[in-house]
């Protein structure tokens, strides 16, 4: 897998913008929002919504993170409270 940064045109809250991320992190956030089941533009909006003034590249890096950490945090200890890095607005379902 290649770990260049890729720009990808998005539509967010009905405007046209872009995102540039690797391809590790447009894969993560792709099997983010199947999982949840929610089109991809809907994540990016919540995305966008939830971020506090980071460029949404960067939100989208942060949000994956959190939702990895999250996962590893509840497997190996399902008791120890975790740092909130980003987004309480995307919820896990």
């Amino acid at each position: 897998m290649n770990s260049a940064i890729v720009k990808r045109s998005v539509v967010v809250a009905g405007k046209k913008t872009s995102v540039s991320l690797e391809d590790t992190f447009w894969l993560a956030l792709k099997e983010i929002a199947g999982q949840r089941r929610m089109a991809l533009g809907e994540m990016l909006d919540a995305i966008s919504t939830g971020r506090n003034n980071a460029n949404l590249s960067s939100a989208v890096r942060q949000y994956v993170m959190q939702h990895f950490y999250d996962a590893a945090a509840h497997q190996d200890q399902p008791q120890q409270t975790r740092p909130d890095f980003f987004l309480q607005s995307v919820s896990a379902t």
